[in-house]
């Protein structure tokens, strides 16, 4: 099995120079993370080599001697990298995830271009991959791919990783094409993030955007389930830690030494970029060496700036902003032994960076903002004899686990001035027992880990989802159904009515039936064979309004009504609903916009469908804690259905309905549909042997399953629409056949047994 790495930019980067292709290694914790990672898969990398070929020979060379490492080249032309990556990515969704609203520009010419080059990865992928293989899409650059991918190739295993911060739902709203970015991420089986603060602002705004609902860290979509998780990545510990019993290591420690002399180092390591805090770190140096005299000559702040998009406008206004800035500081505190800021604008080598790890006395790390910041971990791991002190953004998803280190707000100057101090000052004996409280940590969550979790992750979901296949109603099914239906002398067919028989609407009383359903229902309840019940948490007035004249029988209120022969019968006396109760739930209306209360004979009902999905849930919750220890003293039951809480007597349930019913008739054919939590009491009340069909989310108490209320009449129609012939159903119930294990026999067993 092949595992396809899909990212904007291989790990490597190519040039050409006088005729020869030259390999570098790619910057960036992403490249250094995954190239480094170890897998049982075959691993394979797409992405762009970092240059537009000169022509179609170089452009063959390149891919040929990229593929012998079982790198994949997707070639973009000039035009495509200043619209596609430095345009849309770069100045439209990173400064948008990163909270730097002033800084994102929309133009139609990014967004198409964004698109083509999604697609071009897209059609690289498919070209690729066979059945059966993962495609692991990662960041921001490729946000439209999986939902491309799954468009395309829909057996493909597609995983999707977001590196850096997803913003909260009232930022990433404002992005025009927001409902098509994120119904692209959605086309991928597990979407994952750094911390569960970025994971928790992305279901809030699918939910709100898409209208969608998850239910945990999962959400529905048709026949395939997409699950959200939080899996802080890591680093190839082992190759930091050991860093310093290299040779080449241990030399460019000394070169190091030498190069600072008996300062205090303090070292800061970042690409150019507004998101990392780089000024605002030089404002705090500042401070301190204005604040605190008795530091200067003494202590040397190393500014390692990794080169970074410098040509695109906002960048180069920061760069001439830091130079600025540092030239101001180095002016007016260095002396002729002295230089308070080295400032090194290029990227190192492993031993050169390796190094400074080591000798640093202080990591200065304080990004405004950041997906994880695997610096803060490098620092970390890399620590073996000598001590240290890693000062750390509270914005940075590293904050989240290591906890050891001295967090700041990176906007607060005086506080990134205090820490210094605080850092400098700490007894060394405190230094090492933070730096190995914190490599406990970071050893065990390195990125093969990271990486393993991922995968695991991502098959878990993929056999839940098989699963849900198996559940999904298909041709092969809906025949044996239909065979059976045929065969049968006496029927019992059982339907929940809202999100079931009708498409759910957001208002109640909106949801009349239609003729459709209508002539469908007296074509069931006009056959002699069949039993029609219509077993709903409606109230009965309105049940008898839309239904009174069929011949059919009707349960209302979750059994608490039930009509046979046209009469009304009533299982349970109407409530008097304590008053206490009655106010709390009018407070909850009056505090959640759009929400309202039903009340019935039998039932009190609130409702939040109208409602604000993060607001919603949140009051839901609110007032089932409130309304526990009500219920539990005037013994009444408490439901949560699909954006309803429901209050009612115990004793009557869907399935204490279905029980009565099955104790007056015996039937050789029961066929249940629906789409809520309520109709679990219904499935459990059956025999295995029951055709049990969940619409929507899949249902551990359902047989099958039906993705969307659309489809439950035109499945009615065809399970009903005549007997076929002896020879055509077992042959076709052959080919697809999904029904429980003696199916009719197991039927008749189970009314006989009930009746006996």
């Amino acid at each position: 099995m092949k595992l396809y790495i899909v990212s904007n930019r291989l790990p490597v980067k190519v040039s050409e120079q006088e005729g020869r292709l030259l390999f570098a290694r790619s910057e960036g914790g992403l490249a250094t993370g995954l190239d480094s990672l170890h897998t049982d898969y075959e691993k394979h990398w797409i992405g762009w080599p970092g240059f537009c070929p000169d022509g179609e020979e170089c452009r063959r060379k390149t891919a040929d001697e990229l593929e012998a490492l079982r790198f994949h080249p997707v070639f973009l032309t000039a035009g495509q990298i200043a619209d596609y990556y430095e345009g849309y990515s770069n100045s439209t969704i990173w400064p948008l995830c990163h909270y730097f609203f002033a800084y994102t520009r929309y133009k139609a010419s990014y967004r198409e271009a964004y698109r083509a080059v999604n697609r071009l990865f897209c059609e690289t992928v498919c070209r690729l991959a066979e059945p059966g293989d993962i495609v692991w899409v990662q960041d921001y650059q490729l946000m439209l791919l999986p939902g491309m991918l799954r468009e395309a190739r829909p057996e493909l295993e597609i995983g999707y990783f977001h590196h850096i911060p997803f913003p909260s739902y009232e930022l990433f709203r404002i992005l025009p094409e927001r409902a098509e970015v994120l119904r692209g991420l959605l086309g991928a089986d597990l979407v994952a993030f750094h911390t569960h603060d970025y994971m928790r602002h992305f279901i809030s705004t699918v939910e709100r955007v898409l209208h969608l609902d998850f239910r945990l860290d999962e959400v529905q979509l048709g026949d395939r389930v997409v699950r959200v998780n939080a899996l802080p990545m890591g680093i190839n510990y082992d190759l930091y830690h050991g860093a310093s019993q290299k040779p080449e290591v241990r030399a460019a420690v000394e070169r190091t030494r030498r190069l600072f002399g008996s300062h205090k180092l303090v070292l800061a390591v970042d690409r150019l970029d507004y998101s990392k805090g780089i000024l605002h770190r030089l404002w705090g140096f500042a401070a301190f060496l204005e604040h605190h005299p008795e530091y200067r000559g003494q202590v040397t702040l190393a500014m390692v700036i990794v080169p970074s998009r410098d040509h695109v406008g906002s960048y180069a206004e920061l760069k001439t902003h830091i130079d600025e800035e540092i030239g101001s500081i180095n002016g007016k505190y260095s002396t002729m032994d002295w230089t308070p800021v080295c400032y090194f604008y290029h990227g190192f080598a492993f031993e050169e960076l390796a190094a400074m790890y080591c000798v640093a006395d202080v990591a200065l790390v304080t990004p405004l903002r950041d997906g994880m910041n695997l610096v803060a971990k490098e620092y970390i791991a890399t620590k073996t004899d000598n001590p240290g002190v890693l000062i750390l953004s509270e914005m940075a998803g590293a904050a989240v686990e290591l906890s050891e280190a001295l967090q700041i707000n990176p906007n607060d100057i005086g506080q990134i001035e205090r820490s210094l101090v605080e850092a400098l000052t700490m007894p060394v004996g405190e230094q090492r027992r933070r730096i190995r409280d914190m490599q406990r940590t970071i050893c065990t969550q390195t990125v093969d880990k990271w990486a393993a979790d991922f995968l695991e992750e991502l098959d878990a979901t993929r056999r839940k989802n098989e699963r849900l296949r198996r559940k999904r109603i298909s041709v092969g099914t809906t025949a044996a159904v239909r065979a059976a239906y045929g065969r049968a002398k006496r029927r019992l067919l059982l339907f929940d009515y809202d999100g079931t028989l009708a498409a759910l609407r957001p208002r109640p009383e909106d949801a009349a039936p239609t003729p459709e359903l209508l002539d469908l229902l007296r074509r069931l309840s006009g056959d002699p064979a069949n039993r029609v019940v219509i077993n709903s948490g409606r109230d009965h007035e309105t049940l008898e309004r839309w239904f009174g004249s069929m011949p059919l029988s009707l349960a209302a209120e979750h059994g608490g009504f039930y009509k046979e022969a046209g009469v009304w019968h009533k299982n349970l006396r109407s409530a008097e609903w304590d008053g206490e109760l009655l106010t709390l739930l009018q407070r909850f209306v009056a505090k959640t916009p759009r929400a309202r209360l039903e009340t019935k004979q039998t039932a009190l009902a609130w409702h939040y469908r109208q409602s604000d999905a993060w607001l919603g849930s949140l009051r839901a919750q609110q007032l089932v804690n409130h309304l526990a220890p009500l219920c539990s003293r005037l013994r009444l039951q408490i439901m949560q259905g699909d954006k309803v809480v429901e209050i009612k007597s115990p004793d009557c349930t869907k399935g204490s309905e279905v029980e009565r019913l099955l104790a007056s008739e015996r039937y050789d054919f029961i066929l249940a549909l629906g789409d809520d939590t309520t109709d679990d009491d219904m499935f459990r009340a059956l025999s295995p042997e029951a055709v049990t069909v969940k619409v929507g989310n899949v249902s551990e108490c359902a047989t099958h399953n039906l993705a969307a209320q659309a489809e439950v009449l035109p499945f009615l129609r065809e399970v009903t629409r005549g007997e076929a012939g002896p020879r055509t159903a077992a042959s076709e119930g052959r080919k697809g056949l999904r029904l429980p294990l003696g199916f009719l026999k197991g039927l008749l067993k189970n009314n006989k047994t009930r009746h006996e």
